[in-house]
Formats: structure tokens, sequence, C-alpha cells
């Protein structure tokens, strides 16, 4: 008996020995998997900071209630497509800062629906699905406060919203971003921060959306920004010169104001006005102008949940930016949905009216003044 308990004892012993054994074993392999994982993460993560590297990928679907049939969201241009599952937008960007004395750059090469419409003039074939949206350097001049010089391709400085849906608080464009301002500019930039509140910058470029410029005059830019605290912004965007093809006398002007209020970390307001002026635009070779307000407010009750509102004019006086001669107005709601993954979702509900016929075209002609819109989109950066 006394054997036998000793036997027991030793097994229960070994037994015990053999499942640590074996348990520290699993430890050790998981352990090595996790060294490996991290490696692998910690030279992707440095591949991606040396290089710059981003990723962009926007994909959609627009219902529209009034226009079923063509297939089409009239007076949009981002969104023009309805009733389809699309890829609006993959990009991939290369970025580095510059600092004083040193040299920067961006490379932002995009794909999909949006390429369509912001494809430049002189930059191969119009409605092509790819697009070279931005390729420039800057420089830093180690002077006073830092004179930055850039040349080469770049998304306009104009308006309170850009090319990129998740950086703007709506999924679809305002108005005035699609007819009122350009997309981007080709062509040299110096700024300089006067102070920490007040930055000017100026512009020489072809024009609007020309990387080669179809006449023999360039325009000219003109950027003021003011921000006395946190809460308070003023942006004021002046732009000059001529952009009819061949025409070197026939000026267009455009101001364009941006205000952002930040009251709180949750709630923001922004106010966007434009006016423009042609010479020589409209079909009978008289002046032109179009005009417009944006109003935009978001709030985000927590980091996951948020909710922006959109309503603007516009007045298209002669007609040369829409088609028609019209004053259009929008109302769009759009909540917004911030997962822990990364992934944003926005589901939104958009109305435009006219004082035209400018909405569900049948056989080439406007029947309707209004259209309502539901979309949902989906948004990742990497």
């Amino acid at each position: 008996m006394k054997r036998l308990k000793t036997l027991l004892a030793f097994c229960s012993i070994f037994v015990l020995v053999t499942i640590s054994f074996a348990q520290e074993k699993v430890d050790v392999e998981n352990l090595k998997e996790s060294i490996k994982q991290s490696v692998k993460k910690d030279i992707l993560n440095d591949v991606k900071n040396y290089l710059g590297l981003s990723l962009y990928v926007q994909a959609s679907y627009t219902y529209n209630f009034e226009n079923y049939q063509s297939q089409s969201n009239d007076l949009r241009v981002f969104d023009n497509k309805s009733n389809s599952f699309l890829i609006d937008l993959a990009q991939i960007i290369f970025a580095k800062d510059a600092e004083k004395g040193s040299v920067g750059y961006k490379i932002k090469a995009s794909m999909g629906q949006t390429a369509k419409y912001i494809h430049s003039a002189g930059l191969g074939a119009a409605g092509e699905h790819f697009d070279l949206t931005e390729a420039y350097i800057d420089y830093i001049f180690d002077k006073g406060n830092g004179i930055k010089l850039r040349a080469g391709k770049f998304a306009t400085f104009i308006g309170a919203e850009v090319i990129e849906a998740i950086d703007n608080p709506n999924f679809s464009r305002s108005l005035l971003f699609n007819y009122a301002i350009p997309f981007t500019h080709t062509g040299l930039m110096i700024s300089y921060p006067l102070t920490d509140k007040l930055s000017t910058s100026l512009y020489l470029v072809n024009g609007w959306d020309n990387t080669e410029d179809n006449n023999k005059s360039k325009s000219f830019g003109l950027s003021f920004g003011y921000t006395p605290s946190e809460i308070f912004s003023l942006t004021t965007n002046l732009m000059y010169g001529p952009e009819q093809n061949n025409n070197n006398s026939d000026n267009r002007f455009l101001v364009d104001l941006i205000s952002t209020i930040k009251p709180t970390k949750k709630l923001s307001f922004i106010i966007n006005a434009d006016y423009g002026n042609e010479k020589g635009i409209d079909p009978n070779g008289k002046d032109a102008d179009w005009k417009g307000i944006a109003g935009i407010v978001k709030y985000d009750f927590n980091d996951t949940f948020g909710l922006a509102l959109r309503g603007e004019y516009f007045k298209d006086t002669d007609g040369v930016r829409t088609g028609i001669s019209q004053e259009v107005k929008e109302i769009t709601v759009t909540p917004e949905l911030r997962l822990s993954s990364g992934l944003i979702i926005r589901p939104e509900y958009r109305h435009d009216w006219s004082t035209k016929k400018a909405f569900n075209y049948v056989k080439g002609i406007p029947t309707g003044k209004s259209q309502d819109t539901v979309a949902i989109s989906f948004m990742y950066r990497w």
C-alpha cells in the first residue's frame, strides 16, 4: 500500500510537470508568434512612415426617387450616378512635410468615378478613370517664419470642401464645390505665416483645372487666413485671370470666403460664400456671374456617432456654370458612424430644388424642378 501511494504521488508529480512544461511550450510558441507579428508590423509601419504612404478607398450607393430610369443625379458632380453600386474613389498617396531648409513632396494618384470628374485639361484623355490629382514639391526657406515654395499640381486652395468625402462633413459635395470653384491648379505657390494668427499665400497657375495652359496668360491667386483662436477662423481667397481657350483678355474673377466657428469640441459651424464673374463668356459675348452661400453644422455626440446638416443657395445668373439660368437650393442630412477599425459609414438624405426645370431628364429634356436622393457611403483610410 505504501508503494502504491508513492507510485501515485510520483505519477501525479509527473503529470503536473508535463502539463506545466506543455503550457510553457505553448506560451513560448505564442510569444514567438507575437514577436514575429510585432516585427512585421513595425517594419510595415517604418516603410509606411519613411515613404509617407497612405491609402484611401470610398464606395457608395445612391438612390434617386425622381430619376430612377436615367441613373443620373442631376446637378451633382461627384455623386452623379444613381441606382448603382460604385467605387467612387481609390487613392494611393506618398507625402512628406517640408521643414525649414528641407524638401517635402506629395504624389496622389486617384482612380474610380471621381477621377473622371476632376481630370484636368492636358493630363491625358478626358473621362478616364485615372487621375494624377496632386504631384508637387515643397521647400521651406529658413528665413523668418519660413517661406514655403510649392511647384507642381495641387488641389485648389478655394472652398470649404475637398475632393475626398472623408474630410468633409457630408458625403455629397455642395453646389458651390461642384460649380462655383475649380478643383485643381498647376503652377507655383508661395506662402508665409506673418504671425501665429495670420498667414498669406500667393499663387501663379495655369488656371482652373488646367495641367497645360489653354491660353498664353496665367491666373493669379491670393489667400489670407486669420485664426485668432481655436474657436474661430476666417479665410479669404481671390483668383483672377483668363480661363477661356485661346483668349488672353476676358478674365474670370472669383472671391471665396470661409468661416469656421467651433464653440465646443463637439459642435462646429462652417459658412462658405462665393462670387464669380467672367467677361465675354455667355453665348452673346456678354459678361456673366454666379454666386452662392452654404452653411454646415456638425455635432459629434460621441467618438462613434455624429450628424451633419448642410443647406445652401446657388444662383447661376446667366447659366454659364450649370447650363441653365436658375437659382438652386439644397438641404442635406448626413449621419456618420465611426467604427473602431477606422471604417466610416455615412447614410445621407438630400433634397435639391430649382426655380427652373433642371432635373429628371426625359429624352434630353428636363421635366422636374426637384429631386430627392438617399445614399450610403463607406470610407476607409490607412
